[in-house]
């Protein structure tokens, strides 16, 4: 959904696609390969229909597509570690925390992908749909590294960081080689593997992978340093080029361990010092986030403005996006679209 100047991109919540499409997001939105290339016809032809040229397709064709582009399912990486995945019709896909033991957690080993849901499904559908139709398009969401601890360990891995470092580290150390090697599984079959987490992506390096930091705010930079960096480290380099989703409101806080990753992609969450973060990030693509409760909210002109002022604290010409993520069903489409007069003016100012 990018424009000419400032890019823009916007993804809806399922609740919205539900609401307005009719779209169910039970397991067969994710792991049926009809059902999945259907949605995709229907989602791209909506955005046409309710936002004009730009957004979506006004006659769109079957496309081999192995993921939604259009949704962050994050269900691929803790899914094939064990973790039970919730399906409702209006949500995404759901990890429900196995609340692992310390036995159980360092008896986790990396999984058979071949053998194991959900690839055991995907890596042959890919086969499929490349035999089809010559090549294959799309992403699985791959998460993150504290995100899918979480998943594992439940809220003890916060104590883990502090108490355990033989668990941390185990755990740590299984997640992310999983994650890598979906990422390259996905990567090797499609050229992309992070359009699913962000589509802004696509406006910096369509090859980008993107890990998703959601839970890091909620530690210590001190102990993200100690404790995470060094397993983003083999994800950066085994993955490159690489990019940091980071959605909570503190990335200037983090920003002096993130520069240690070479990072070409950082997703910076609202409530973040814009300034800052462009300051001390200065050669990567910074992808400025909207905040949707508030673009649900408020009326349009307060939504001009702070999509306005995000771009004016960023202060640059280039390596710059706005999005928002994530939008529900009750977002005013005139908030949408206050967005994209905000960037539209902003560019020509410059």
């Amino acid at each position: 959904m990018a424009r000419q100047g400032i890019p823009v991109n916007f993804v809806f919540s399922p609740s919205w696609w539900h609401q307005h499409c009719s779209i169910q997001f039970q397991e067969p939105f994710y792991l049926d390969l009809e059902t999945r290339i259907e949605n995709d016809m229907k989602m791209r032809k909506a955005l046409y229909e309710r936002f004009g040229p730009g957004f979506g397709e006004r006659d769109p064709q079957p496309r081999p597509v192995i993921g939604s582009r259009h949704i962050a399912g994050g269900y691929a990486v803790p899914g094939s570690l064990g973790v039970p995945i919730r399906f409702i019709d209006d949500q995404g896909a759901w990890p429900i925390p196995m609340n692992l033991g310390r036995d159980a957690a360092m008896a986790l080993r990396v999984p058979e992908l071949a053998n194991t849901w959900p690839m055991n499904i995907i890596l042959p559908q890919i086969e499929e749909l490349r035999a089809r139709f010559g090549y294959v398009v799309g992403d699985l969401n791959p998460g993150g590294l504290l995100n899918t601890a979480l998943e594992i360990r439940g809220q003890q891995f916060f104590l883990d960081l502090v108490e355990d470092a033989e668990v941390c580290d185990h755990v740590l150390g299984v997640v992310c080689e999983t994650q890598i090697r979906i990422c390259r599984a996905i990567r090797m079959a499609t050229g992309t593997c992070a359009v699913s987490t962000n589509r802004s992506v696509l406006d910096a390096d369509a090859s980008l992978c993107l890990t998703s930091n959601c839970s890091t705010h909620m530690i210590a930079r001190r102990l993200y340093e100690e404790r995470i960096l060094p397993y983003e480290l083999k994800l950066a380099q085994a993955l490159r080029p690489f990019g940091v989703h980071h959605c909570g409101s503190n990335l200037h806080k983090y920003a002096p361990a993130y520069r240690q990753l070479d990072a070409r992609f950082f997703d910076v969450g609202w409530g973040s010092h814009v300034a800052e973060v462009s300051e001390q990030l200065p050669g990567a693509f910074l992808n400025l986030r909207m905040n949707p409760v508030r673009v649900m909210q408020c009326p349009a002109d307060e939504i001009y403005e702070d999509a306005a002022r995000l771009l004016r604290e960023c202060g640059r010409r280039e390596l710059v996006g706005i999005c928002c993520i994530n939008m529900d069903h009750s977002t005013p489409d005139e908030n949408v679209r206050a967005i994209l007069r905000a960037a539209a003016d902003y560019g020509r100012s410059l």
